[in-house]
């Protein structure tokens, strides 16, 4: 029925094809038949003349036996017979065909002189769904949109879905459910017990304290309860944190009766854990766990917040237990992979989930840690990667498929395109992973992409975009990032404005305080920004009817704004208007017309307070020139041994300067470096250091030269605080200076924490 059903909602009309079952007789040529059966079943279905050629058809493809394969031949007379190895091969064969056909308004063709036999690398290609609140769209949708996103992700390959307990790290409801948690989860464990498709249940242990024997027996017949409830239960995933924190001494004695519980009611499900969240010396428990070899558990997963990377979890843990892959493709920053050298204002407005189509990026990803993994299921969020779910599901069905291949038939099954639309369509995508190249204020791919899909629409036919969320959502993205830009070279330029009035040294602070102030307030959007700005609300309120994604948390319900709620950062400055005029306001208020002309001169030469200083706003990637940056990210996309570009959960109207909003950390033991070269071994130094970031803080110890202390452990005192600090004249003896934040050592969890804003190294 999927290939049917799917079939005619991409027709002209909407016109079901005739079904039949049984043997087949001869076609009439004038439409297409499709033959689908297991390949046991082919032959007695086709007429002897039939079956023998295609036998020997299928023999020159060389077919295996592979479980999920299938082979796709087509005959004269628009005949097309589509032969699973099993129930799924038939499932994904006819996936295959759905990708491929090309239809119009006169029908579906098939591609002709189709000899083809597939079968999947890897055996486990999953996403995970959460029906939750915190997910930006999942919470919004009925059991129908479920099947459909499910049969959608079977199409291109995936064979598992992944489900969050009902009781997790969240809130038990959502006011947008249209049905509870549990009767959601169990009606699409029957969606995936309909289609053949694994589910998987993500369950955290989150519990207190599970040394409590009461504890545990709670949580054992909350367990039993849910297994025994679900229709269909092929593996269980029990993340060590992230969420949860219970050590791995306490952990698998609960894990090991929880196997004898599941396996009461799913004989034959799989059990995999994960070291998430765990501090060095509770991994290193974690391994000695393992080495006893425990008989209930399947293998290991590897996600975000793991201290130890996937290569070496790999060499740890015994080659009995296989390893899969959790990988976060859901998320920009504060994430697994962090966007590299992200602009701080894409960070301060789209923020950390926005539509995010990564296709080169987890193609490099992808590939590598290809070698290590068994499969993967996914840590999605909603929608907003739904682009990547597509690569990852092609790439795990063969990592030698180019990433255009995979967008272009993206395009072809979702959006609706062909021949040069098609083309376009892909350059769109790709062009959004481009935009977030560089500096946002200077990027000429920005109006390029927005052209390319502007385009697209004025060519566009009602089926292509009316109620079509995957082309929605681009759109948005495109205008978004266009938008951006037209208002970041505005608001800039009124506040170069300002600046220079305010350094004019000319009449008094007060006039030049007035004169800066109307540049500041002056500027206004034109047309085209106006328009851009006006079709962003739009778009939001088509996708939320359309496909329940939350882009705003007063309009549409969004749990928190960083849940891909960026529609609410549409109108946040992007400049530090407000800093600017609290600064004035301080400055005015100073004794005599030459202390508030000196600290107007601060205020306009913040970055310079003194002839050659040297300055780093850490968090903006144009501007850190001294930062060791590490490892390139293709060779450390987790980037552990890279300096990681951040932004705090503030903005700019709350008073700070973006060079306090904007950070850069480093992970557990990685030391945050700066080198600077050139220095004049005669003069003495000061250094001044902005430490701000996130809420949450870990004590940092400075070091010049590997071994020359700055400055002890210790917590900023408040957020933002600037300190200062003598270097020591042995420490640029040689005219060079190398600096040091050192965290504390063994931590676990996510790892950050390490945050700096700002550096000035100043002549004294």
């Amino acid at each position: 029925m999927m290939l049917v059903e799917e079939a005619a909602r991409r027709t002209i009309g909407g016109r079901a094809a005739e079904i039949e079952t049984g043997p087949f007789a001869s076609s009439n040529g004038e439409t297409e038949t499709v033959v689908l059966a297991n390949r046991a079943a082919v032959p007695s279905l086709l007429p002897a003349n039939l079956a023998a050629k295609w036998h020997r058809e299928l023999k020159s493809l060389h077919p295996t036996e592979h479980a999920e394969g299938f082979s796709i031949i087509t005959f004269p007379g628009r005949l097309t017979v589509v032969a699973g190895n099993d129930d799924r091969g038939e499932l994904f064969g006819a996936g295959w065909l759905l990708r491929h056909i090309r239809f119009n308004e006169t029908g579906a063709e098939v591609p002709p002189h189709l000899l083809v036999f597939e079968a999947p690398e890897k055996p486990v290609r999953g996403h995970q769904i959460g029906y939750r609140l915190k997910n930006n769209t999942y919470d919004a949708w009925t059991l129908a949109q479920f099947e459909q996103g499910i049969r959608d992700l079977a199409i291109f390959g995936t064979n598992t879905i992944q489900l969050i307990a009902p009781v997790s790290d969240d809130q038990p409801t959502s006011p947008l459910f249209p049905a509870p948690a549990l009767d959601t989860l169990l009606g699409i464990s029957k969606i995936l017990a309909k289609y053949g498709l694994d589910c998987d249940l993500y369950y955290p242990e989150i519990r207190k304290n599970y040394t409590d024997p009461a504890a545990v027996e709670a949580e054992l017949k909350d367990f039993e309860a849910l297994v025994r409830a679900m229709p269909r239960l092929d593996a269980l995933y029990v993340p060590g944190g992230d969420p949860g924190h219970t050590p791995p001494e306490v952990l698998f004695p609960l894990l090991a009766r929880e196997a004898e519980v599941l396996h009461r009611y799913h004989p034959g499900a799989k059990i995999w854990v994960s070291a998430q969240g765990f501090d060095r010396d509770r991994y290193e428990e974690f391994y000695k766990l393992l080495d006893a070899r425990p008989q209930w558990l399947t293998g290991v997963f590897f996600g975000p917040q793991s201290r130890d990377s996937f290569f070496t979890q790999r060499k740890r843990i015994p080659t009995r237990y296989a390893m899969q892959f959790y990988p976060d493709i859901a998320h920009t920053m504060h994430a697994q992979f962090p966007v590299p050298q992200w602009d701080p204002i894409f960070a301060l407005t789209e923020g950390r989930e926005p539509v995010c189509p990564r296709p080169a990026a987890f193609d490099s990803i992808y590939h590598h840690f290809e070698s290590l993994h068994s499969g993967f299921v996914t840590y999605s969020e909603g929608v907003n990667d739904d682009v990547n779910k597509i690569v990852w599901s092609q790439l795990g069905w063969s990592s030698k498929t180019p990433v255009d291949t995979i967008l272009s038939e993206y395009a072809s099954f979702f959006l609706h395109r062909d021949g040069i639309q098609r083309q376009l369509a892909v350059n769109a995508i790709k062009g959004l992973e481009d935009n977030w190249l560089g500096p946002l204020e200077m990027n000429p791919q920005i109006p390029r992409t927005v052209q390319t899909l502007e385009t697209l629409q004025r060519e566009s036919t009602p089926i292509q975009t009316e109620g079509n969320g995957a082309w929605e959502m681009l759109l948005y993205r495109g205008i978004y990032d266009d938008y951006l830009q037209r208002k970041l070279r505005r608001e800039r330029k009124s506040e170069a404005e300002a600046l220079a009035a305010l350094d004019a040294n000319t009449g008094p602070s007060a006039g030049r305080v007035a004169v800066a102030r109307k540049m500041l307030d002056g500027s206004a959007p034109d047309a085209m920004e106006q328009s851009e700005h006006d079709r962003l609300f739009t778009l939001a309120g088509l996708l939320f009817h359309n496909i329940g994604i939350q882009l705003s948390v007063k309009l549409y319900g969004a749990s928190n704004w960083e849940r891909g709620a960026n529609l609410d950062r549409v109108d946040t400055p992007l400049i530090e208007s407000a800093w600017l005029n609290h600064a004035m306001d301080e400055a005015l208020k100073l004794p005599g017309e030459t202390a508030r002309t000196a600290a107007l001169h601060r205020i306009a030469h913040w970055s310079e307070p003194s002839p050659r200083a040297i300055y780093d706003d850490l968090g903006d990637p144009a501007a850190e020139p001294h930062l060791v940056r590490g490892a390139v990210w293709q060779s450390d996309p987790e980037m552990y041994e890279t300096a990681i570009d951040g932004i705090a959960d503030r903005t700019l109207a709350d008073g700070w300067r973006l060079s306090w909003l904007d950070y850069a950390e480093t992970l557990y033991e990685t030391r945050l470096e700066l080198k600077y070269n050139g220095l004049d071994p005669r003069r003495s130094y000061l250094l001044r250091v902005t430490y701000a970031g996130e809420d949450y803080a870990l004590p940092l110890r400075l070091v010049a030269n590997g071994s020359v202390e700055i400055h002890p452990a210790r917590l900023r005192k408040s957020n933002p605080e600037t300190v200062e600090f003598s270097i020591p004249e042995r420490a640029v003896a040689d005219g060079k200076l190398s600096l040091s934040w050192i965290g504390p050592d063994g931590s676990g969890g996510s790892g950050r924490g390490r945050q700096v804003a700002e550096v000035w190294l100043l002549e004294q």
